[in-house]
C-alpha cells in the first residue's frame, strides 16, 4: 500500500527541502520533508485559510493536522508581534510532521508550538482556537470522528476556522457540522476562494 500523509511512521526517503515563504507577517525560511502533506510547497488551500484567519486570541490554538507547520507558525509568529500569549498545540499523527513542525518552531524562535500527537494533548484542556486544512482523503467516516472528536473542545466563545475544497464536499460537511455540533455552536462560511471554502464555527458563551 502507498503511503499517504497521514501514515503514522512513513518509510519512503525522508527527503528534505526549504521553502522561502511568507508566515504571520513574515518573509521566513522553513524545512519541510518528503512523507507529509504538500512538502513542496504551501498548500493552495492552507494559503487561503491563512488570509481569511484573525489575529490569534489569548489562550490555547489547537492546529489540527499540522504537517510540516505553517498554520503553527503562523499563528506563533502573529501572536509574538502582538504580544499575545498563545500557547500552540500542532497535532498530527505523523511522526515526521511533528518532527518538522518542532524544527521549524525552533528554527524560527518559537518557543510557544508544542508538537504533539493526541494523547500528549491533556484531556481537560479547551481550546479558544482550532484551525485546520483537515485530512479529506482519510475518508468521511474517519474526519467525521476527528472533527467531532476535536471541534467540541472549543472553549465557551471559541472559534473553529477550517479550509475546505468545495470539490472535495465542502457543502456536505458544512451541512454535516450544523448538524451534529447541536445549538451551542453555529456554523457558517465566512470565506471562498479558488475553488475552496472557509468554515468558521462559533461556539457560545454558554459553557452547557
Amino acid at each position: 500500500m502507498s503511503e499517504h500523509y497521514f501514515t503514522e511512521t512513513p518509510s519512503s526517503d525522508a527527503k528534505q527541502r526549504e521553502l522561502s515563504l511568507e508566515l504571520g507577517g513574515h518573509d521566513v525560511t522553513v524545512t519541510t520533508v518528503a512523507g507529509t502533506f504538500s512538502p513542496t510547497r504551501l498548500d493552495l488551500g492552507t494559503s487561503v485559510l491563512l488570509r481569511h484567519l484573525p489575529p490569534p486570541a489569548p489562550g490555547d490554538l489547537l492546529d489540527l493536522g499540522c504537517g510540516w507547520g505553517p498554520i503553527a507558525l503562523d499563528a506563533a509568529l502573529a501572536a509574538k508581534d502582538a504580544e499575545v500569549d498563545v500557547t500552540v498545540w500542532a497535532l498530527d499523527v505523523n511522526s515526521r510532521s511533528l518532527e518538522a513542525t518542532a524544527a521549524n518552531a525552533k528554527r524560527l524562535g518559537l518557543d510557544s508550538i508544542r508538537a504533539v500527537t493526541a494523547e500528549q494533548i491533556p484531556d481537560d484542556l479547551r481550546f479558544t482556537a482550532i484551525r485546520s486544512n483537515p485530512p479529506i482523503r482519510v475518508g468521511k467516516e474517519i474526519l467525521h470522528d476527528l472533527l467531532g472528536t476535536w471541534v467540541p473542545r472549543l472553549a465557551p466563545g471559541g472559534r473553529a476556522d477550517l479550509v475546505v475544497s468545495k470539490n472535495l464536499g465542502a457543502d456536505s460537511l458544512h451541512r454535516w457540522l450544523t448538524q451534529t455540533l447541536g445549538g451551542a455552536f453555529s456554523v457558517t462560511r465566512t470565506g471562498s476562494s479558488k475553488g475552496y471554502r472557509v468554515l468558521t464555527i462559533h461556539r457560545g458563551e454558554s459553557s452547557d
